[in-house]
């Protein structure tokens, strides 16, 4: 049995989806549907329709057992989980990188991933857990997953600082042998549907670039960065996917890794993609990116994936721009994985 916690969000449903095209249903799905707006609920979001949509991600997915986030930590912290379990993909974190709540993060990021590794290596049992390139900070050190770069990184928010003290916790305790941390850089796909404000720019200006034939992109401030040629590490869900069949299916290999494709790419190619894809002409707005954002935001990221090759995954990485095809066929009928 495969358990998998943040079953019902963006990266965790797929992998649900990813593990039944494998013929895998023996699964326990965790995740936690409120029944009213929690505090970290963002500015401006439908709470209904968030909840709606976290609901479909799950639709026609096979599993054996659904808990609730609280029963399941309940259940591993009093050792009365008694199922056969091969494997824990723990995907279950506030993603936000925009709330400013230390002790939610404290809570959720660190304190309950803390709790289940210390199970699952009590207990010999698979660890996959997400951490982020988000620890990264502004690259000052680069984008290696190794631990002089550990070291000396640091994160520019409470998010990525809850992922990184979670990394080090790990390693302190000579448990990072043990596990799987994946730090994502940015991923983009179906089911990030419900994630408001976090989801990804294609996700977002897709119905602006259809109704409008327009995108906004942030202008740049710093002279080297024309505006909209600030880099990042785009990586499609469906590569992610494919990163973690890999280590599930793999026995020997541990430690943290980079999900990333290693290519940094612009933003101005990211929208000359989406238009490509929609057949039409290009037309980028750059706006003012808000004063909260300029002085952490990350003008480069761009994975190094020499230790994931080493480990041996092999497959080659879509490109943005047929990766950026592939999902607009799902924006345009709405479709989840």
């Amino acid at each position: 049995m495969i358990i998998v916690t943040g079953a019902a969000g963006f990266i965790g449903s797929c992998i649900v989806w990813k593990l039944n095209s494998m013929g895998i249903d023996d699964l326990v799905l965790v995740d936690h549907f409120p029944d009213s707006p929690p505090s970290t609920l963002h500015e401006g979001e439908d709470f209904d329709e968030k909840m709606r949509l976290k609901k479909k991600n799950l639709e026609n997915k096979k599993y054996k057992d659904y808990l609730d986030k609280k029963e399941f930590f309940d259940k591993v912290q009093a050792g009365t989980f008694t199922k056969d379990i091969e494997c824990i993909i723990h995907m279950g974190a506030c993603s936000s990188t925009i709330l400013n709540d230390e002790e939610y993060y404290r809570e959720n990021n660190f304190f309950y991933s803390m709790i289940i590794a210390k199970w699952a290596v009590k207990n010999r049992i698979k660890f996959i857990y997400a951490s982020s390139a988000a620890t990264y900070g502004k690259g000052d050190w680069g984008y290696r997953d190794d631990f002089n770069t550990m070291n000396l990184i640091k994160p520019l928010n409470l998010y990525a600082k809850s992922k990184h003290s979670f990394d080090n916790w790990l390693r302190n305790n000579y448990h990072i042998y043990k596990v799987v941390g994946l730090k994502f850089f940015n991923v983009f796909g179906p089911n990030e549907y419900h994630k408001g404000p976090m989801r990804s720019v294609i996700a977002k200006s897709f119905p602006k670039i259809k109704e409008e034939g327009r995108i906004s992109l942030f202008k740049s401030y710093k002279g080297e960065y024309e505006h909209g040629d600030q880099k990042r590490d785009f990586i499609y869900i469906k590569d992610v996917l494919d990163i973690i069949e890999f280590f599930l299916e793999n026995e020997y290999d541990r430690g943290i890794f980079n999900a990333g494709t290693g290519k940094a790419r612009t933003w101005n190619d990211l929208a000359k993609a989406m238009f490509n894809a929609l057949n039409k002409p290009v037309c980028i707005d750059y706006v003012e990116m808000p004063e909260s954002l300029r002085k952490n935001y990350q003008y480069f990221t761009e994975a190094t994936t020499e230790k994931l090759r080493e480990a041996g995954y092999q497959k080659d990485f879509w490109t943005l721009e047929d990766a950026i095809k592939d999902y607009v066929g799902y924006l345009e009928e709405g479709k989840h994985l």
